[in-house]
C-alpha cells in the first residue's frame, strides 16, 4: 500500500516559546508532505512527540490500493492448457483447467483453493469459451464444456443420467441395474479414442452437489455456441431424414416404436 501522509502541528504559541528559549538547539519538526496521484482513502489519527513538548501531531493519511489488485482482473496465459491438449496429455490439461477457473473466479477463490457456484458469474465469457475451444479443437469436438452442456440438455437436466451418459459413473456388476461414482483419478479416462465417452473431459467435482457444474454449463458464454449447435444439428437430422426417406419406409414404424419404449440404461 503506498501512504502519504500530512502531519500538521498544534501548539500553544508561550508554551512553544518557552520550550524553545530552553532548548535552543531543539526545533519542532517541519511539516512533511508527500504526495502521489491517486485514489484516497483518508485516516486521522495523532500522537505526542513528548510529555515535556507539549505539541501534539495529527496525521491524515492517504492510502492508495496495491498495484496487485489491478492486475488480478487480467486474464491469464492459456499456454499451458493449449501445450498440454495439443500435447495429448488430458490428465494435466484437466488440472490445469481447474487451476484456471480459480483464478478467473477471483480472489477469494485463489485464497481459498476452489470455486463457489456462485462466483461462476465472476468468470469472463470470452475466457471460458477459449477454455472451451482448445478443448474441443484438441479432441475433435468430443472434449469441451460446450459438449457437456448439450448432452445434459438431451438428457432433459437429469445429472444422474448425465453423469452415466460421460462416463463419470460406472456400472457394478450386480444383478440389478446400478451405477456408482469413478474413483478419482485411477477410474476416468485420460485417453482419446473411439471408447471414450463423449464429453468425458473436464472434469467438475459433483460430489458435494451439482450446482457448480449447472453454473458452468449455464454460463451466458455457451448461449451462442447453442444456437450454433443447434443449427447444425437440424441440418444434420434434416440430411438423415432425407436419406432414410429413400429407403423402405414399411420398417420405420417398428424402429420408432423400438426406439422410443426401448429403455436405454447406458444414458
Amino acid at each position: 500500500m503506498a501512504t502519504n501522509s500530512l502531519h500538521y502541528s498544534i501548539h500553544h504559541h508561550s508554551l512553544l516559546k518557552r520550550h524553545h528559549n530552553n532548548n535552543p538547539s531543539e526545533t519542532p519538526p517541519p511539516t512533511s508532505l508527500f504526495l502521489k496521484p491517486s485514489t484516497p482513502t483518508l485516516t486521522l489519527s495523532h500522537h505526542t512527540l513528548s510529555t515535556n513538548s507539549h505539541i501534539t501531531f495529527f496525521s491524515l493519511s492517504q492510502t492508495t490500493p496495491s498495484s496487485s489488485s489491478s492486475t488480478s482482473q487480467t486474464s491469464p496465459s492459456f499456454d499451458l492448457l493449449r501445450h498440454h491438449l495439443s500435447s495429448q496429455n488430458f490428465q494435466l490439461a484437466d488440472e490445469e483447467t481447474r487451476r484456471l477457473l480459480i483464478v478467473l473466479a477471483g480472489e477469494p477463490a485463489q485464497k481459498r483453493g476452489y470455486v463457489f457456484f456462485s462466483e461462476v458469474q465472476f468468470i469472463s465469457g470470452s475466457d471460458l469459451l477459449t477454455i472451451d475451444t482448445l478443448w474441443r479443437e484438441h479432441s475433435g469436438n468430443k472434449f469441451g464444456y460446450s459438449v457437456q452442456k448439450k448432452i445434459l440438455e438431451k438428457a432433459n437436466g437429469d445429472f444422474t443420467k448425465f453423469f452415466i451418459k460421460v462416463g463419470w459413473m460406472k456400472k457394478l456388476d450386480t444383478e440389478m441395474e446400478q451405477y456408482n461414482y469413478r474413483s478419482f483419478p485411477s477410474e476416468f479416462i485420460w485417453e482419446l479414442n473411439e471408447d471414450t465417452p463423449e464429453g468425458h473431459l473436464p472434469l467438475t467435482n459433483a460430489l458435494r452437489g451439482t450446482q457448480l457444474l449447472n453454473n458452468v454449463l449455464n454460463h451466458p458464454a455457451f448461449v451462442n455456441t447453442d444456437k450454433e449447435r443447434d443449427g447444425k444439428d437440424d441440418a444434420e437430422n434434416r440430411d438423415k431424414g432425407a436419406l432414410a426417406g429413400s429407403k423402405d419406409n414399411s420398417s420405420s414404424p417398428k424402429t420408432l416404436s423400438k426406439r422410443v419404449f426401448k429403455p436405454d440404461y447406458s444414458f
